[in-house]
């Protein structure tokens, strides 16, 4: 067990490179790491890379090779960067995605200048992690400064593609084995959950399309012709009138953040009508029309009976027009994980935080996916939680930003974190 004595170095070692972390991070954020399609991915990487190894790490540029967004143009290439200890094992490895959303319109401010002002950091990915990917690799880096050794190792990497699925980053690393159970004994991933939260798992994710077909007529005739955009009329009044309300009614154990995300949702992506070879508007009765579902499903639901749910409110529509043509097609499926509660990944961030905030730490769970999917279910590491600074009630917003107070708190936490499960 560390002393209380090393506990102390750790935590004011953070404090000593305080200036370095918040400069780093808003390194990290001026470099616009757009997803899609994936630009500057190569620098952001040669950046991170070039940090750890300053900082006495091992460090591997790992690309995705094979994978198909994996292109000349916007490579997939992801970065890790390795400590031995005395031994092989435990392994902790700290993961966060360097990729962001698009900026979008509402800012007012520069959403890649990095700004620092009124002791926040702006910009986008401040929160949603870039913040917390800098904190992480400085928190590695106070163990060793305090004089920690390592009786297991520790490994930081710098991730691509989590806003799309994670399949070119996490996902890459773990269906190639160099992220895996067999070597890897803890994950955190400091998404912005608050420096008082440890979180635990997320929802399942059902994401597919549904196209119904019609038979095109002239535009003033339509009487000649079967709507397509008609025949998705009643798909979405069933999924808001009938599926809508049965989700209401259902709440999952798990204690997913905000209360509204306890319940199973669905939200209707896009809606895409018209004649199926033409680029825009035709004067013609459609004959196609694709509406795209994000339902988000609770443990309890499973994603069988998910699914099936669905394709009964579709056989429902048919038999009710006997005109009624569809297709349903699945576009992505992620099933719900979650953490155990008593592990001992999850006890050593909750003792950290209570030690650097004075308070305890609160269990949740995430609305939304992210890259614990792929940790649990292709890298099969059971202990993987979600902790770090930032709220997440910012991600993806304008004027997205990271408070610094929370920077640094998260860092000494996961410093504390790395000293008790690894040091």
């Amino acid at each position: 067990m560390p002393t209380p004595q090393q506990l102390d170095r750790v935590l004011r070692e953070v404090e000593a490179v305080g200036d370095q972390l918040v400069e780093f991070a808003a390194t990290l954020v001026r470099i616009p790491t757009v997803n899609p399609p994936g630009d500057h991915y190569v620098e952001c990487a040669g950046v991170i890379g070039q940090r750890l190894t300053a900082l006495g790490f091992e460090v591997e540029r790992i690309e995705a090779t094979g994978r198909p967004e994996h292109t000349a143009a916007h490579p997939r290439v992801n970065v890790v960067g390795r400590r031995e200890g005395r031994a092989a094992r435990p392994l902790l490895h700290l993961n966060g995605h360097f990729d962001v959303v698009p900026a979008g319109e509402g800012w007012t401010v520069d959403p890649f200048a990095g700004l620092i002002r009124d002791g926040r950091l702006y910009g986008r990915g401040s929160a949603d992690m870039k913040a917390g990917l800098a904190a992480a690799i400085y928190a590695a880096d106070a163990v060793r400064r305090a004089g920690v050794d390592l009786t297991g190792s520790l490994e930081v990497s710098g991730t691509v593609d989590e806003e799309s699925g994670g399949l070119a980053g996490v996902g890459w690393l773990a269906e190639h084995g160099r992220l895996a159970a067999s070597r890897t004994d803890f994950v955190i991933i400091p998404e912005p959950f608050g420096v008082d939260r440890v979180c635990l798992g997320h929802r399942g994710a059902y994401w597919f399309d549904v196209v119904t077909h019609g038979r095109t007529a002239h535009g003033s005739m339509p009487f000649l012709g079967e709507s397509a955009i008609d025949a998705m009329s009643r798909v979405l009044d069933a999924v808001r009138d009938e599926l809508t309300p049965q989700l209401a009614e259902r709440e999952t154990a798990m204690p997913v953040v905000p209360d509204g995300a306890r319940r199973p949702t669905i939200n209707v992506n896009g809606v895409f009508g018209g004649q199926g070879d033409a680029a825009g508007q035709t004067p013609c009765v459609a004959d196609r029309c694709r509406a795209t579902f994000d339902r988000r499903f609770l443990i309890e639901e499973g994603f069988e009976a998910t699914r099936a749910e669905v394709v009964a409110l579709l056989e429902r529509a048919a038999s009710q027009a006997p005109a009624f043509r569809y297709e349903l097609a699945d576009r992505l499926v992620v099933h719900p994980v979650q953490t155990a509660a008593d592990a001992p990944l999850v006890a050593a961030i909750e003792a950290a935080v209570t030690e650097v905030t004075g308070g305890s730490a609160a269990r949740v769970a995430s609305p939304g996916t992210y890259d614990q999917k792929h940790v649990a279910r292709l890298a099969g590491v059971e202990q993987c939680v979600a902790y770090g600074p930032g709220a997440l009630e910012m991600a993806h917003q304008p004027d997205e930003y990271c408070a610094l107070d929370d920077l640094i708190a998260a860092a000494k936490v996961m410093a504390l974190a790395i000293v008790r499960l690894v040091g």
